[in-house]
């Protein structure tokens, strides 16, 4: 209260009470503790690739999948890959789970290729079924 009240003499400020959402993060606050989700943030970014009505994915990356630099075809508009890693990394803030991957996958935005592309697209299937 005393910061506020500092503050609030300093610089003329206004007490909006606690957040409840930052941009991308919905915040709730019950007697249990704090709840911080990107349900909606998920949603936004199917919906913006067009996998809103897509099967959900059950981990993370297939299992045994290799991706490398030199397989496969180069992507015709190679920053909707990049735009989607960006995406994906900000959603690491609520989903520990999914670090591994996105970072594995941020390993290819010099020259993302087709099987980079396949990848990130189930990565995006994963948190659908568990948003």
């Amino acid at each position: 209260m005393k910061v506020k009240q500092a503050l609030n003499k300093a610089f003329t400020i206004k007490d909006l009470g606690f957040a409840r959402y930052f941009p991308g993060i919905e915040i709730a606050r019950s007697a249990h503790g704090t709840l911080l989700t990107q349900r909606k943030y998920i949603i936004d970014i199917l919906t913006d690739a067009g996998l809103l009505g897509c099967k959900p994915a059950f981990s993370p990356l297939p299992t045994g999948l290799k991706l490398s630099t030199d397989s496969g075809d180069p992507l015709p508009n190679p920053e909707q890959y990049r735009r989607l890693i960006g995406r994906l990394l900000y959603l690491n803030l609520t989903r520990p789970d999914l670090s591994y991957v996105v970072q594995h996958l941020s390993q290819f935005l010099s020259v993302p290729k087709k099987p980079h592309m396949d990848a990130a697209i189930h990565v995006l299937r994963y948190p659908k079924g568990s948003s």
